[in-house]
């Protein structure tokens, strides 16, 4: 039997179960790369969840679908307007320094003004292959929609095949190269 899922809008009390997915989203390795000397995963966590609570911030609870089953976050999606990355990302530089001693305002953009950039994605292994992530970015296309951007993008570690595949699947395309978090990236919008 089917596990019954709800993609709704995130809540500020979930927090600490959407910091967990975006830095499963993101990898170890990539979070471990944004972290300072002496500063380790859990580091990162307790700075991620206190991103996930503010409002001004990319990673904003605000920002954030959640796929829901039996009361229990089990996949997210987080999106912004591109075009505020520079803005929403001060939250982030600051609690870098804060959290993990490590300044990172001269950080390469990852996307730009013109799409919903689709930040993080992530569906918690035990409910993967089950549609959700299909779910949660049909919802995040219809954000798109309602905000009247012309596309969604999205960067997909060029070691990921599995995840290209599936934005494949639901119609994403090649845009361009990029580099982000110490992983070369493909740039894939969906129009």
């Amino acid at each position: 039997m089917k596990t019954m899922i709800v993609i709704r809008e995130a809540t500020k009390s979930q927090a600490s179960d959407i910091a967990q997915l975006i830095m499963m989203a993101m990898t170890d390795d990539c979070c471990q790369h944004f972290c300072g000397v002496g500063h380790g995963l859990e580091d990162f966590l307790k700075m991620m969840t206190s991103l996930v609570e503010r409002e001004d911030s990319q990673y904003s609870y605000r920002n954030t679908f959640v796929a829901m089953a039996d009361n229990k976050v089990v996949g997210i999606a987080v999106s912004y307007d591109g075009g505020r990355l520079h803005e929403l990302r001060q939250a982030f530089i600051k609690a870098a320094k804060e959290y993990i001693g490590k300044d990172h305002s001269g950080m390469d953009d990852e996307t730009q003004a013109g799409e919903l950039y689709l930040d993080s994605l992530a569906v918690l292994p035990e409910y993967r292959r089950q549609g959700i992530a299909h779910c949660l970015l049909h919802a995040t296309k219809e954000k798109a929609n309602k905000m009247g951007q012309p596309c969604v993008g999205l960067l997909v570690d060029k070691g990921n095949p599995a995840g290209e595949a599936l934005y494949a699947s639901v119609g994403f395309q090649y845009a361009n190269d990029s580099w982000w978090g110490g992983h070369p990236m493909k740039h894939l919008v969906l129009k």
